[in-house]
């Protein structure tokens, strides 16, 4: 089964968090990294957020 990649817009809505936050918990490897999915586009693994989301306390996105 091929895995679904998402982009920025949706990963945002799906964790209630800004694309700042995305970037800034990247750089602190708190955060999956993206993909790059052509010159100018990047896309996350849907399964690795799901995980992510999975993996998290209330307290962790504060």
């Amino acid at each position: 089964m091929a895995k679904k990649v998402i982009r920025r817009r949706e990963v945002e809505a799906r964790i209630s968090l800004a694309c700042s936050t995305i970037y800034a918990m990247m750089a602190d490897d708190k955060f999956p990294r993206p993909l790059k999915i052509g010159r100018r586009a990047v896309g996350w693994i849907e399964e690795d957020i799901d995980k992510w989301l999975s993996d998290r306390k209330p307290t962790d996105l504060k």
